[in-house]
């Protein structure tokens, strides 16, 4: 949904976004936030009003007159007034390269890219939170009295799915032996499905099939509908807390860290299977999973041959 501050060169640009590149509409809204938020950091710097959340004064002649420094002024801003972390200046400043990129290349409404310069912020790797095997087995025992409830957990363990992949998931994705993914800009990946998400799946379209509902999502919601992301984080959450684990640090986004990890853990996947399961775009997001435990930590130092060498 459009946001009412409107700037008709970033429309044209993210028109561009949905109708070339295939976007998302979280992406969409990701970059309308950014770049709407840059320009309004710098008109109340110079004094212009913004007139009823109307950007039009963002035309091509007030593009040229913002120089890198007024860029780098508006991620300053973002980490010293906004708190914003690393990792979202760093988008910030992908939205803002991006969108220049567009006006040279694409648009041909200004000659230089000044944006290509903008440096982004080094974003310190940290290793994703997982649960452990023992931990998922527990989950996953927990919500075995619901057979939707059941089958929403066991795919988020065993195909790694994201969040919104999952909430819009329809009937016609779920084939005999693969899962039919949708993931980030439309694309299509396929996952080859457990016999643990085989099961799991039946049962729950043994009961789907007698309810009268109008939708062909797999998952149905209270009020017969497609169900929605927050319901299933709601959900995750209620089985999390019944686990005895903290809702704080595990939620639907690290049920798919922990398939993942348990993948790479226990049956040796290599980094480009990881990333197909994944649907990354590059492998370098992937290598977040090769992280290693404490446990194997602890067994490659004592591997050592002087480890048990006492004197």
């Amino acid at each position: 949904m459009q946001s009412n501050k409107t700037c008709p060169l970033v429309e044209q640009y993210l028109g561009y976004l949905v109708v070339i590149k295939g976007r998302s509409e979280n992406t969409i809204k990701e970059y309308r936030t950014d770049l709407l938020m840059f320009f309004n950091f710098i008109m109340l710097s110079r004094n212009t009003p913004i007139i009823n959340n109307n950007f039009a004064a963002v035309n091509v002649e007030f593009i040229k007159t913002i120089s890198l420094n007024d860029m780098y002024s508006f991620i300053a801003y973002c980490q010293t007034e906004l708190q914003a972390s690393a990792g979202t200046r760093a988008r910030k400043i992908v939205s803002i390269r991006q969108f220049w990129k567009y006006l040279k290349t694409k648009a041909n409404l200004i000659e230089n890219n000044i944006a290509d310069e903008l440096e982004t912020p080094k974003i310190p790797k940290r290793i994703p939170k997982y649960l452990s095997l023992e931990e998922s087995v527990r989950l996953l025992i927990q919500c075995q009295k619901s057979p939707r409830d059941h089958c929403i957990i066991t795919i988020f363990l065993n195909c790694a799915l994201r969040l919104s992949e999952l909430a819009s998931l329809n009937i016609e994705q779920v084939g005999n032996d693969v899962l039919t993914v949708i993931g980030k800009g439309n694309k299509e990946r396929k996952i080859f499905l457990t016999p643990a998400a085989k099961k799991s799946i039946n049962n729950w379209m043994q009961i789907r099939n007698t309810l009268n509902v109008n939708t062909k999502a797999l998952f149905i919601s209270r009020n017969s509908g497609q169900i929605t992301t927050r319901a299933v984080q709601n959900i995750v959450k209620k089985y999390v807390l019944a686990a005895g684990l903290d809702p704080k640090t595990i939620s639907a986004h690290k049920l798919r860290h922990t398939a993942a990890t348990l993948m790479y853990k226990y049956g040796r996947v290599g980094m480009r299977s990881l990333q197909l399961i994944l649907g990354h775009e590059s492998i370098a997001t992937t290598e977040i999973y090769t992280h290693i435990d404490e446990k194997q930590l602890q067994s490659a130092v004592n591997s050592n041959p002087l480890a048990m060498m006492f004197n």
